[in-house]
C-alpha cells in the first residue's frame, strides 16, 4: 500500500482571501496565487515517496460564485507548477449533506481507494478544522497550519504549523523516523 499527504488547497497551497476572519477561495484565475514554499513542500513530499493529493471543498461552484471551467483553470495551475499527483474536488454547498464534503472523509476515502493508500501512514494537512475532523476521520495522520481565523481552531491534530514548509519537514522526518526538531518559518 502506499502513502499519501492529504493537502487542503486554499490557505494550504495558494493563498485565501481572508474578509472579517474568514477565509474565502479566489473566484478569479488571475487571484490565485501559490504561496511560498508550496512548490518546494509538493515536490519533497513526492521526492520522499508520497502521493501527493489535493482535496478541497468548493462550494462557490453550487453557490453559482464561479464556474468549473475558471476552478478546473485554477487546478490546472496546481497540476503544473505543483506537479500534484491528483486534485479531488467536492462543489457542494454547506447544506447539500454531501459525502465528500470536508469534514466528511469521502474525499480521502476515494483516493485511498483509487491509488491502493494506507491512510494510517497517511497525513492530512489543512488550515480549518473540518479539514483536521475529515484527517482523523479517515483515519490519517493530521497536521492543522495556524491561520489565525475567527473561528473554532482544532483540537485532536497531531501536530499546528505556521507554514508549509514546517509541516513538510516535521512529515519528512516522521517518515525518515527522525526525532522532530521543526524550525518554523
Amino acid at each position: 500500500m502506499r502513502e499519501a499527504v492529504f493537502l487542503d488547497r486554499d490557505g494550504v497551497l495558494n493563498k485565501g482571501y481572508v474578509r472579517d476572519g474568514k477565509s474565502y477561495a479566489p473566484r478569479k484565475l488571475k487571484d490565485f496565487k501559490l504561496l511560498p514554499y508550496s512548490i518546494w513542500a509538493v515536490h519533497r513530499l513526492k521526492e520522499i515517496g508520497f502521493l501527493v493529493i489535493v482535496v478541497t471543498n468548493q462550494p462557490d461552484i453550487n453557490n453559482g460564485l464561479i464556474s468549473i471551467e475558471e476552478v478546473s483553470q485554477m487546478h490546472d495551475v496546481l497540476r503544473k507548477k505543483n506537479q500534484v499527483t491528483d486534485i479531488f474536488l467536492c462543489p457542494h454547498s454547506q447544506n447539500e449533506n454531501c459525502d465528500c464534503r470536508k469534514p466528511k472523509p469521502g474525499m480521502l476515502l476515494a483516493a485511498a481507494k483509487k491509488y491502493n493508500i494506507n491512510l494510517k501512514k497517511s497525513f492530512m494537512v489543512g488550515d480549518r478544522a473540518s479539514d483536521i475532523e475529515a484527517g482523523i476521520s479517515a483515519g490519517c495522520r493530521t497536521i492543522f497550519l495556524q491561520r489565525n481565523y475567527k473561528e473554532p481552531a482544532p483540537k485532536d491534530q497531531e501536530k499546528t504549523f505556521f507554514s508549509i514548509h514546517s509541516a513538510t519537514n516535521y512529515i519528512i522526518k516522521q517518515k525518515k523516523g527522525l526525532p522532530c526538531q521543526v524550525t518554523v518559518i
